[in-house]
């Protein structure tokens, strides 16, 4: 089958303006008759919710956390981007788009991300109106810097805290709801299923993580903005919280998942140290804008820097190997995030790695200390640096940080249409819950701005239309589906709680994580990825026979929370292996070994593979079915990426 995205007609900088008037409205004063469920209140959850009861809907919201200032966005590092061309460098609303294709490699719809490029310059506006204090140059205008895959400075950032800042910016929006009584917040929430009612999205089923109560929710529509799934990978520099549990039984009550293979492995990550850590931290990409990446030359001199019989600062300059700049003289450091993590991997498994394990690489600032010296370093980066010394007990203004590769983000996500609908009507999922915007690799700083796009500039408009369509008759959970999906819900929890076994469900995790990085990580193969298949199939046979579930529901129960996340990261797993294994190309951040240039480069298939990869989940344990969303390009042409 092949899917509807609803493209609006006409040029690609006119869809969304004439795309707007021709959506249906609601009158203000029907707005008050529909009800919003919002399930997740990161960037894209709090300002859907808060725009949406902004326009006078009355507003649901959920998070798993004890506050909406908790969500994973708060993490976010280096910035957000815009094309407002403050540089006057070049940059243009198209230029953003075409390297935000081109970054994605081609997999990506056209449509959407001009209309993200676009209201992108609209963003900044907004979120400077809101009091959230970027960094501004000398002489008071707001200041940018470069990230990956561009070749203009459109970052917009507050030091290294870009992500808090914007999310208490519609923290503070949310919250003015809230007070305003048009949004009713449930912290400490999580939803567990989706009520589907003659076809449609009306609801949602939640357990209160305090007292395990199953509670029913009913809904005119139900926006999903859970983030992305990269916790299937156990070790990421997503918070320990992020899972996949909304979205997955969403697609099991219907909504198509759209490209589950595309993940984005982050080149610059503090390395892994042991079995003891259960998840990564981040080092902001705009580190690469002043620090330059290195390795040894040779092995024998990457050897006696693991055994501690010299130290980075006694090599010399002529026995670096600056990888990044040699081989890409365009962008250097600032290659996109896939180039640079498939590059950092080489060079490690050349056996030409620093640190213990051999599996990192220098990013060294000596020479930008003494080209700029250390407080304008330390103005620009002092967060960064800081984190990084308590985390590792080293100082990068002495020493070069080591960084390596590790997930971040994810591509993939439910399946939406032009409007952020997915194939359920009345469920819509934003920011990283969908798929829409990146292709095969996100940009640096696009995540932010898609997660604020969605929820600010897109769906206030696009709900609108679907609202008015159903009319506003009343909805509440007296429905018998309501009833139906609360059982299956509790019948569930009941399953997990009677796993009585000897393993943990954290020893579950981790196993599936070492699979999933071990054979659809970095790189994949067709030998490999069906190793993978094999081996998390009896993981997941094996999770339900000997998985030990300890305490009760009628309380705080961390394991029982676990538990099904857990069995459903490693139902997600399989499909994210089926999707590899079924794209016999490589794009982006999906490198198949047996398909890549003779310089080591991703080799896409355009004729093959020109296509969004939706799947439709047909039943426990049966195979899922394909649909394909075929990418048409009128306006750039697909070429094979060159940052060279």
């Amino acid at each position: 089958m092949k899917l509807d995205a609803k493209i609006p007609e006409g040029p690609l900088a006119e869809k969304w303006s004439k795309h707007k008037f021709n959506l249906k409205l609601v009158n203000p004063a029907n707005k008050r008759k529909y009800d919003i469920i919002v399930v997740g209140t990161g960037l894209a959850g709090a300002s859907a919710a808060a725009s949406l009861a902004e326009l006078g809907y009355n507003v649901k919201a959920f998070c798993f956390q004890d506050s909406p200032r908790r969500a994973h966005s708060i993490a976010a590092q280096g910035g957000i981007n815009a094309a407002k061309n403050y540089r006057n460098d070049g940059d243009s609303v198209f230029r953003l788009f075409y390297d935000t294709i081109k970054g994605g490699d081609y997999r990506a719809r056209e449509a959407n991300v001009y209309r993200l490029a676009e209201v992108s310059v609209n963003i900044i506006d907004q979120c400077v109106a809101q009091g959230v204090p970027f960094a501004r140059e000398y002489g008071g205008l707001l200041d940018n810097r470069s990230f990956g895959g561009a070749q203009v400075s459109r970052t917009f950032y507050a030091r290294g805290q870009t992500g808090q800042q914007l999310l208490l910016g519609a923290y503070s929006a949310l919250n003015r709801q809230i007070n305003e009584g048009k949004v009713k917040m449930y912290t400490r929430s999580e939803m567990l299923d989706l009520v589907v009612v003659d076809g449609k999205a009306q609801g949602i089923v939640t357990r209160n993580l305090v007292n395990g109560k199953i509670e029913t929710h009913a809904a005119h529509a139900v926006l999903l903005c859970t983030g992305g799934y990269g916790n299937v990978f156990y070790l990421s520099t997503n918070a320990m919280g992020s899972n996949v549990t909304a979205a997955w039984r969403a697609h099991k009550r219907g909504a198509f998942f759209g490209n589950p293979c595309y993940t984005q492995i982050h080149p610059t990550c503090i390395p892994v140290t042991g079995d003891h850590q259960s998840k990564l931290t981040l080092m902001s990409e705009s580190l690469r804008n002043d620090g330059r990446v290195w390795v040894p030359k040779t092995v024998d001199l990457s050897q006696k820097l693991r055994n501690g019989e010299i130290k980075a600062k006694d090599i010399k300059e002529e026995d670096r190997d600056y990888f990044l700049e040699r081989k890409y003289p365009s962008f250097g450091n600032l290659v996109p995030r896939d180039v640079a993590s498939r590059n950092a991997k080489q060079v490690c498994d050349e056996g030409r790695g620093v640190g213990k394990s051999g599996l990192a690489v220098f990013l060294d600032f000596s020479d930008s200390i003494n080209r700029l010296g250390k407080d304008t370093v330390a103005a620009k980066y002092g967060n960064l640096f800081d984190m990084y010394y308590q985390i590792t007990d080293e100082n990068p203004y002495e020493q070069p940080m080591r960084i390596y590769p590790a997930v971040h983000y994810t591509m993939g996500g439910l399946w939406v249409d032009y409007n952020l609908m997915t194939s359920v009507p009345g469920l819509y999922a934003l920011g990283e819950a969908n798929f829409s915007d990146h292709g095969a690799n996100r940009l640096g700083a696009s995540a932010l701005m898609q997660g604020l796009a969605d929820g600010y500039f897109v769906i206030p408009y696009t709900v609108g239309d679907y609202l008015a369509t159903i009319g506003p008759a009343p909805v509440n959970t007296n429905h018998p589906a309501f009833e139906q999906t609360r059982k299956e819900v509790e019948d569930n929890v009941k399953t997990l709680l009677s796993l009585k076994g000897n393993k943990t469900v954290d020893e579950y995790h981790r196993d599936l994580g070492k699979i999933m990085w071990e054979y659809c990580g970095m790189s994949r193969s067709e030998e490999g990825l069906k190793k993978a298949k094999k081996l998390i199939s009896d993981l997941r046979e094996d999770f339900w026979k000997n998985a030990i579930v300890l305490g009760e529901n009628e309380e705080v129960n961390q394991s029982l929370e676990k538990a099904g996340r857990v069995a459903d990261f490693l139902e997600l797993g399989e499909l994210m292996v089926d999707d590899a294994l079924n794209r016999n190309e490589s794009c982006g951040g999906h490198f198949r070994e047996e398909y890549q240039t003779p310089e080591g480069e991703a080799l896409r298939n355009d004729d093959d593979y020109a296509y969004v990869a939706a799947w439709e989940y047909k039943g426990k344990n049966q195979p899922e079915e394909l649909h394909k969303e075929e990418l048409v390009f009128e306006n750039v042409k697909l070429t094979q990426r060159s940052y060279k």
